[in-house]
């Protein structure tokens, strides 16, 4: 008895061990801010969004949720995708602005907490197919990707980057505590047919990326944050180029597009 009351009190090792890996990434980060490393902070920044996604997708596959490790992948966030980015923006924006700068920064870091709380505790009964404000991860991401994309393209000056990054943190911070929708994208499988011009689109994606890592990597991440703001006209779009001949989502404009009818009477 005693012997099955701790198997049942164990951990799993598989989306934990990923997990720490988010939050290694996430006091890498930290590490690197402190030594003016900025690029190198906004790698790390976005490799432990890598890992965030890897150890969702790990529970899930393997079957092996549980309240432990959603508690330690919270906490582990809350470093990578608040502290970090905060004290990422701090440092290389707002220190100008004192007082106002700090306490944008710092804004971001209390409302993404607020954002992992109220997440937590809307899990077993919001959508799946939605999150209920900008995710944490995204928002971070937003920000790593503005300081890689002003490294090697943008390279704002002192006077137009703290603006700029002030508002742009303003923004943020209220979209993650927002209840704008965004999409989780858990129901978009990779395994299913599709049409072969989303094939073709996904690898002129590809393409485009790595050729230009540094702005489509911004872009993608931008247009998630704008996404929530602005979804059904977005939605509207994606069904157009990856959903074509399937009915609509309640709420979505009709289709207007006379050979759309077409197929959805097919």
């Amino acid at each position: 008895m005693r012997v099955k009351e701790y198997r049942k009190k164990g951990v799993y090792l598989i989306p934990n061990l990923i997990t720490t890996g988010n939050l290694f990434s996430g006091f890498y980060a930290i590490i690197s801010v402190l030594n003016a490393d900025y690029v190198r902070a906004s790698i790390a920044i976005l490799l432990a969004t890598v890992f965030d996604f890897l150890d969702g997708q790990s529970a899930r596959m393997t079957k092996s949720t549980s309240r432990f490790g959603i508690e330690y992948d919270s906490l582990a966030d809350l470093v990578s995708f608040g502290v970090a980015p905060g004290l990422l923006i701090y440092t290389w924006a707002l220190s100008t602005y004192g007082r106002l700068g700090w306490v944008a920064a710092f804004l971001f870091v209390a409302f993404g907490a607020l954002r992992l709380a109220r997440f937590n505790v809307q899990i077993a009964t919001v959508e799946s197919k939605h999150f209920v404000g900008l995710p944490i991860p995204a928002a971070a991401s937003v920000i790593s990707t503005l300081v890689i994309f002003d490294h090697h393209i943008l390279r704002m000056g002192q006077e137009v980057r703290p603006m700029l990054i002030l508002v742009t943190t303003y923004v943020l911070a209220f979209l993650m505590v927002s209840h704008f929708r965004y999409r989780s994208f858990k129901d978009f499988r990779l395994r299913d047919r599709k049409p072969f011009h989303v094939l073709s689109a996904l690898i002129l994606l590809l393409i485009v990326t790595a050729a230009l890592p540094q702005v489509m990597l911004f872009v993608f991440f931008a247009l998630y944050a704008v996404s929530g703001v602005a979804e059904r006209p977005i939605l509207a779009l994606v069904h157009r180029l990856f959903h074509r001949g399937t009915p609509l989502e309640p709420g979505l404009e009709d289709v207007d597009d006379l050979e759309d009818k077409e197929l959805l009477l097919k």
